[in-house]
């Protein structure tokens, strides 16, 4: 069975046995995300095949990682498949998967 875990330091803050890959990104359910980590984010990106990406901010450890997970609450038809999920930043988290 496969599985992801993202980690930030030594704290996991998203575990799934189901994901979406979308440009090289894993893309977390909401169910699978520590929402105890997040706070929301007034950044926001624009895509153009995806929509509106909307950011949180990861608390780890009394550390804010500003912008570090980002999510597409109302996604274009071609990402409809990762609505609401959350991605987080490469640079920021440990991410892996089996």
């Amino acid at each position: 069975m496969s599985h992801a875990i993202a980690k930030v330091n030594s704290s996991t803050v998203a575990e799934a046995d189901k994901w979406e890959v979308v440009e090289g990104n894993i893309y977390f359910p909401p169910s699978s995300v520590d929402q105890s980590f997040l706070t929301k984010s007034d950044t926001t990106t624009w895509c153009p095949w995806k929509g509106t990406a909307h950011y949180y901010n990861i608390n780890v450890d009394g550390n804010e990682l500003k912008d570090a997970a980002w999510y597409y609450p109302e996604p274009k038809e071609k990402a409809e498949n990762i609505r609401d999920h959350v991605a987080f930043s490469k640079s920021t988290a440990k991410i892996t998967s089996e």
